[in-house]
């Protein structure tokens, strides 16, 4: 199954108190929390590139399955990660104590973050 397809946010849970643990600042919760974020992912093989498109916010980040990579976070900061994949629509990747799940089912995205005992879960529905 390919990833590949541009994905509009359809609703999240537990926005703002994770964001919050992430750090980010209230103003910047405040303005993201209603904002229909656009995921762009482009899979090649093994190799993916996601663009994440929140306003103004343009978030990259390009990885090879089983490869360490540095990925970019919501705050900014910049983090080694590998991610894996599970069966043929799973993708997994832990980094800074961060468990990030995102999993396509047809033409739902569903990507859930864990931190501790906080969950993020952001549905996105492919258009």
């Amino acid at each position: 199954m390919s990833f590949t397809g541009k994905y509009e946010l359809q609703s999240h849970e537990n926005f703002e108190p994770f964001m919050k643990a992430l750090g980010l600042p209230d103003e910047q919760i405040q303005k993201g929390k209603d904002i229909k974020s656009i995921s762009e992912i482009v899979q090649d093989g093994k190799k993916f590139k996601i663009t994440v498109t929140t306003g103004s916010k343009v978030l990259q980040n390009e990885f090879t399955i089983g490869e360490e990579c540095e990925m970019e976070m919501l705050t900014g900061e910049k983090v080694k990660a590998v991610v894996q994949m599970e069966g043929n629509n799973k993708l997994i990747s832990n980094f800074k104590g961060l468990k990030s799940v995102t999993e396509l089912n047809g033409d739902i995205l569903t990507s859930t973050m864990t931190m501790g005992d906080l969950t993020y879960k952001r549905v996105s529905k492919r258009i």
